[in-house]
């Protein structure tokens, strides 16, 4: 009867560690491509009706002026030296966690496709169950889900719904969701 028992603990913890550690050994690659600028796909759609052969050439160099206009991002420069951040906003550095090894960079990137969450030069580990969550703080009490992880390294593009304000969120992180565990996070 001492042998049945101690060979159904060893199962069991046999089936526990395969569960919570062979993640760790699978890593998967992503690059995704960075999502469209609106004034490329205006660019293009202009382009594919034949919008830019009726112009003159003073009134395309106009346009292409605008556009690159609107792809550049004006930095203010305070009196004291300093950049205001709601002027110029740099991708953050990820953060790991003890024990969850993670590095890269991650940005919110507004699209002609929506919003998005990009994570660049990105590598962590796996675990069991990763989501990436928009969150309002560390401890992942109020947040958005954007779904499992779609990979453990490269450049990865999460899609943020379109009713939800991203202004709102500190924080994106990659949480454990069986063991409430944060693995990494960077602020936004």
């Amino acid at each position: 009867m001492k042998k049945i028992l101690i060979i159904i603990i060893l199962i069991i913890i046999a089936g526990f560690a395969y569960y919570a550690l062979s993640p760790l050994l699978t890593n998967v690659s992503v690059d995704d491509p960075l999502p469209p600028s609106f004034t490329d796909a205006e660019k293009q759609m202009m382009e594919s009706e034949g919008g830019v052969e009726d112009l003159s050439e003073e009134e395309r160099e106009e346009m292409e002026r605008q556009m690159t206009d609107a792809n550049t991002t004006e930095v203010i420069v305070m009196e004291d030296g300093a950049i205001d951040p709601e002027e110029e906003r740099e991708p953050s550095v990820v953060m790991d966690t003890v024990g969850h090894p993670a590095s890269g960079t991650v940005r919110v990137i507004e699209s002609s496709e929506g919003t998005f969450v990009r994570f660049e030069d990105f590598k962590t580990i796996n675990g069991p169950r990763l989501h990436v969550y928009l969150a309002k703080d560390l401890d992942a009490e109020e947040f958005i889900d954007l779904g499992p992880i779609r990979g453990t390294e490269g450049n990865i593009n999460y899609r943020v719904p379109d009713d939800v304000d991203i202004s709102e969120y500190q924080y994106v992180m990659h949480w454990c969701v069986p063991f409430r565990v944060l693995f990494n996070f960077a602020r936004i």
